[in-house]
């Protein structure tokens, strides 16, 4: 028996439940796989609250590193015991073992463990693409980052420093100051007590910065458009801080001819060899030491509702593990 989490409404933490459920055998293109760790990401809290509309019911999660029972008809490229890891797009990875389509699944390399794979997997390919998909950025630009000590943040910070590029880190307290000072930023905002567009230009000899990356969203996009440079690219990715609604292009004209653009990790990896692609530059940087997972929490599999509070909150820092 699997114990798996659904939802069948949305709303705040406690509308996840936890159902014991017996396996089929995996079906045709299937996989059987165990998890060992399951990786918690904000996009989860969206899919549960209803900020992104799924259909009911629901399982959560996408990321989870484990390791294969049995495989279905036609699977090719897996076997028992092969490690594995998943970053979606299919749901369901609060699970102590599930059914995965295998066309989600890539082996793990030995030199990734578990727990780092499941903290890394869909947060390190969330910034292979915002860095070299959709931005496109380059050595010697300067970009500001939001939430920068947050899991995709974190890696964000380390990916641009290793291309060359100069960061501006914008963080809520001084000791993820000091943990975004470590990964590399060149400069550090305290975003609850510095005007972070003000800042933005005193750093920039009032020019602003070419490329913004906004993992926050209602929160900061005030500060985004004000920090821009003209012609600036704001890439809005997240919604930590609320929906950008009503984006009035008039004011892009007024702030500089800015650039906005609202990416999707799974439109950016839609074929099979954009995946692996993606996937072998991951692990590139995170072979050469220059991108570093922070495993800031962990928390048993079904306290998963305790773990959204703590994310929602803002008491946590770098990636958020849960553990069967």
């Amino acid at each position: 028996m699997a114990r798996v989490a659904f939802i069948e409404k949305t709303g705040g933490p406690e509308v996840i439940q936890w159902h014991d459920v017996e396996l089929p055998p995996p079906a045709k293109g299937e996989v059987w796989m165990r998890n060992t760790a399951v990786g918690l990401n904000y996009i989860d809290t969206y899919h549960r609250s209803g900020v992104y509309p799924v259909d009911m019911p629901s399982g959560l999660g996408s990321e989870a590193a484990g390791v294969v029972m049995a495989v279905g008809e036609g699977v090719t490229g897996f076997a028992p015991g092969d490690r594995v890891g998943t970053f979606g797009p299919s749901r369901g990875a609060y699970a102590t073992e599930r059914n995965v389509p295998a066309k989600d699944l890539f082996k793990l390399p030995d030199m990734l463990d578990d727990r780092t794979a499941a903290a890394m997997l869909l947060k390190g390919t969330t910034a292979e693409f915002l860095v070299e998909r959709c931005a496109k950025i380059q050595a010697g630009q300067t970009v500001l980052v939001h939430a920068a000590a947050g899991g995709v943040g974190h890696i964000l910070v380390g990916w641009l420093k290793a291309i060359g590029a100069t960061v501006i880190a914008s963080v809520g307290s001084e000791d993820k100051a000091e943990r975004t000072r470590k990964a590399g930023a060149d400069h550090v905002i305290l975003h609850k007590s510095e005007d972070i567009a003000a800042r933005v230009r005193e750093i920039t000899d009032g020019k602003g910065v070419p490329i913004v990356l906004d993992g926050v969203g209602g929160a900061t996009w005030n500060a985004s458009l004000d920090s821009a440079a003209r012609r600036g690219l704001i890439v809005s990715y997240g919604n930590a801080g609320g929906v950008v609604d009503g984006v009035n292009i008039g004011v892009l004209a007024r702030k500089g001819s800015l650039f906005v653009t609202r990416p999707t990790l799974f439109d950016y990896y839609v074929t099979s060899e954009e995946r692996q692609a993606g996937i072998a530059r991951m692990f590139a940087m995170l072979d050469s030491g220059a991108i570093t997972p922070e495993i800031g929490q962990t928390f048993a599999l079904e306290d998963a509702a305790e773990a959204h509070r703590a994310v929602e909150s803002g008491e946590t820092w770098g990636s958020t593990l849960l553990l069967p």
